[in-house]
């Protein structure tokens, strides 16, 4: 995709961001994230689990949360609008490697990191995060049915899963902190709609 793919975006009225479907799997998919990491982080700090108790029921729900993790993304695969947004977020073009360069210089001038509707931070995250999530849901299952797998596998399996869980929840803290930092994007992502000054500032490139 070249830098004159896209228009830039009306800097006046709301610009129509996300439709429903896609607002129902960010936020499903949030809130079981949200489950596994905060169960996981019981089951391994001890004075958490002391805190909890009931462990056989904390890891019951913990694995619940892991195997429906998916689930939002597949059936957000019928909407026409959602599977748009995967086509953007799996498609890189040269602004994107212009928005890394500068995000690498820590150069955060909006000229210096040209976007379409996703800019290349986002699509990142979300080839990694769903790469993240398959392999934590194999480790889970290997771990899950121990009968299905020899000890050697189980054993790596937990080696990836736990430091895979770790690593997973210094990203999702990344993740939240941007997000913290842009109460517009929040705002788009809550309500479907941004500031077309935003639109032209942060994705020059985007053509609503």
């Amino acid at each position: 995709m070249s830098l004159r793919a896209e228009t830039p975006a009306p800097p006046g009225a709301r610009v129509r961001r996300f439709g429903r479907s896609q607002r129902w799997v960010h936020r499903t998919t949030a809130a079981l994230m949200g489950v596994c990491v905060v169960t996981a982080a019981v089951l391994y700090i001890p004075q958490l689990a002391v805190m909890v108790g009931r462990r056989a029921l904390v890891v019951r729900v913990h694995e619940c949360a892991g195997l429906a993790l998916p689930v939002p993304v597949l059936l957000g695969l019928v909407s026409r609008g959602f599977r748009a947004d995967l086509r953007f977020l799996n498609r890189f073009g040269p602004h994107d490697r212009i928005w890394l360069r500068a995000a690498l210089r820590r150069d955060r001038s909006p000229a210096s990191r040209p976007a379409g509707k996703f800019n290349a931070g986002q699509k990142v995250y979300a080839a990694w995060i769903a790469g993240a999530t398959l392999v934590m849901l194999g480790t889970g299952l290997m771990m899950w049915f121990t009968r299905l797998t020899p000890l050697v596998w189980r054993t790596s399996a937990t080696f990836v899963h736990d430091w895979l869980a770790l690593t997973i929840g210094v990203v999702l803290a990344g993740h939240i902190g941007m997000a913290l930092g842009d109460p517009e994007a929040r705002r788009g992502l809550r309500t479907g709609s941004v500031s077309g000054e935003w639109a032209k500032r942060e994705h020059s490139l985007w053509r609503p």
